[in-house]
């Protein structure tokens, strides 16, 4: 992948070592840890991670970058990958030690690469992933307000995630017009509810959101393809106002209503 294909994904490369050392610390990788980096870039978060006496494995898209890293580091396996569709779910945590993912993910193709690491999460423990500030607030957000979102619904089903350091745009190079932030995210042992339906419940979660600004039963008869008044009923029996809005909703309240669509 050549540096326009690289601009085309929004990638910033990270260049304060004070940044990368905090997102380590995070984690605090012991020499149990397998630690997986997102997109080392020009290794100034790998330069860190090498230090840990844990494993690190850093996949690279750019195989102009490679050759760079593997001089540089030679005690980090280097893997030509794509991180949206690399498999994470084969991964397997060391004898007493746990899988670590760290990364500065590229603003462009952030989302897709967070819900694959969620979508894996039954190999991963924990996580500390930069993103650019405006989508990690959406994923932390609580209910309530206009961020929050189906990326915060089912991310927090599966993770414990707070927004753990916010980074200005001069830790970077080119520095990007926004500001970033680090999210820090521990996957539960179980999904926060349990599900009958996973994918019934993402389902049903997407149409909520989908259009946001129409009630609740709107919403989902649109988005799910049933009438006004199946949605009207359901969200009634699960003792949720149907004039609601989405974004009112709990993680709580939507389990409540899977199970009554």
């Amino acid at each position: 992948m050549h540096a326009s294909r690289r601009r085309a994904l929004g990638q910033h490369f990270l260049r304060d070592a004070g940044i990368a050392r905090a997102i380590v610390e995070l984690l605090a990788p012991t020499a149990n840890d397998l630690v997986i980096e997102v997109g080392p870039g020009t290794g100034a978060l790998t330069s860190e991670l090498a230090r840990t006496p844990a494993r690190v494995r850093a996949l690279e898209i750019d195989a102009g970058l490679i050759p760079g890293l593997h001089q540089r580091f030679p005690e980090v396996e280097i893997v030509e990958a794509d991180a949206r569709t690399w498999d994470y779910a084969a991964l397997q945590a060391p004898p007493g030690g746990r899988v670590l993912v760290a990364g500065n993910l590229p603003y462009s193709v952030s989302k897709p690469i967070l819900m694959a690491l969620v979508a894996a999460r039954r190999a991963i423990t924990e996580m500390a992933l930069m993103l650019q500030r405006e989508v990690a607030e959406r994923v932390a957000a609580a209910p309530g307000g206009k961020i929050y979102g189906s990326l915060s619904v089912l991310t927090q089903l599966y993770c414990d995630v707070r927004l753990a350091l916010r980074v200005p745009a001069q830790a970077f190079k080119p520095p990007p017009k926004v500001e970033s932030a680090v999210l820090h995210l521990r996957v539960l042992e179980r999904p926060r509810i349990e599900l009958a339906d996973e994918a019934r419940f993402h389902a049903v979660v997407r149409a909520a959101f989908l259009q946001r600004r129409k009630m609740l039963a709107n919403a989902l008869a649109a988005g799910l393809g049933v009438s006004v008044d199946a949605a009207r009923e359901a969200a009634s029996a699960a003792g949720i106002d149907p004039a609601r809005r989405a974004e009112t909703l709990t993680i709580q309240e939507f389990a409540m209503l899977v199970s009554r669509l």
